[in-house]
């Protein structure tokens, strides 16, 4: 009877490497791509000057271009209050019908100024376009802002992942992690602000949102690194990369893709939110972003003082 093959389990083992990078490749394509396929507006706010009767009016007339619940229309009573309502961060845009006039913010999403830009021209197409809160002139597109995004929040992921494989005590991995948010936040803000003029406002609370985002995404996988030993890394690392970021709405707006709202509730997507609020809206709409980073970064603290059996780094001790 002939033996085994001294190479079957080594043949075995490569058909198992190559299958699960080849599930995780199609998770990464699937989860990129699948929520820019589905760009639309949902609940999309926009305020509309006028009346009920003309709020009602915009209403059905928008349903009938995007659909019913694509916009959440409300009624204010002039054009000072549809500004005000816009550098709130309470809508995106205003349609001023008496005045033949669209408000827009490209600052807080060019593609959802462009989207409520096509809506007006072609139900009037001599709408006058006003952007109320515009890119800076060095990133008109808002390109810079997008793809900046990404290599902030794989930053995050960076220090979470290293830290935690390279130094052995937990409490090193947390001052490392904590280190590289300071210091990496004013670093990157230097980048994308003071040498690219992508963002505007304060710098310093720019780059704490930065810090504080790279931290909620570093502190949790050190976290659960800490109490799930070193399948934590791959859980926080994949859930950020696969789950966070395609959810985040950075690139479009959270109301236009699915599941938008969701992601805010992770750091990529509140960091995103909250960068965009003291950037250009005098940190109008940062509240909730920044409650959402600063839980994530508690909780990972909290998970690193978790009592684990000694040289396991996994179970929590029990009683």
């Amino acid at each position: 009877m002939s033996s085994p093959s001294p190479d079957a389990p080594a043949f075995r083992t490569v058909l198992a490497v190559a299958g699960g990078l080849v599930v995780l490749l199609t998770l990464l394509v699937s989860a990129f791509t699948w929520p820019p396929s589905e760009l639309e507006p949902r609940s999309l706010p926009v305020v509309v000057v006028g009346d009920q009767a003309v709020a009602a009016e915009a209403v059905a007339g928008l349903a009938g271009a995007a659909g019913d619940d694509a916009f959440d229309v409300r009624a204010v009573a002039g054009r000072a209050e549809a500004v005000a309502a816009i550098e709130d961060r309470d809508a995106y845009g205003a349609f001023l019908p008496a005045e033949g006039e669209l408000l827009v913010a490209s600052a807080a999403g060019p593609t959802v100024a462009q989207l409520l830009t096509q809506l007006a021209q072609a139900r009037e197409p001599a709408t006058t376009v006003t952007d109320v809160v515009p890119t800076p002139d060095d990133d008109p597109r808002g390109a810079v802002f997008t793809a900046a995004a990404l290599p902030l929040v794989l930053g995050g992921i960076v220090t979470g992942v290293l830290t935690s494989v390279v130094l052995t005590r937990t409490r090193d991995r947390v001052a490392g992690a904590v280190l590289v948010a300071v210091v990496g936040g004013l670093a990157l803000c230097a980048v994308v602000q003071g040498w690219l003029g992508a963002i505007r406002g304060s710098y310093l609370a720019n780059g704490a949102v930065v810090a504080l985002g790279i931290g909620a995404v570093a502190l949790t996988i050190v976290g659960l690194r800490h109490v799930l030993g070193r399948p934590g890394i791959a859980v926080g690392a994949l859930l950020m990369l696969l789950v966070g970021n395609p959810l985040s709405g950075v690139s479009s707006a959270p109301e236009l893709i699915p599941l938008g709202s969701w992601g805010q509730l992770l750091p990529p997507g509140a960091f995103g939110t909250a960068l965009r609020g003291t950037a250009f809206f005098d940190g109008a709409g940062v509240t909730g972003p920044l409650l959402v980073l600063g839980t994530w970064v508690a909780a990972g603290l909290l998970l690193a003082l978790v009592p684990v059996r000694p040289g396991h780094g996994a179970r929590p001790v029990p009683g």
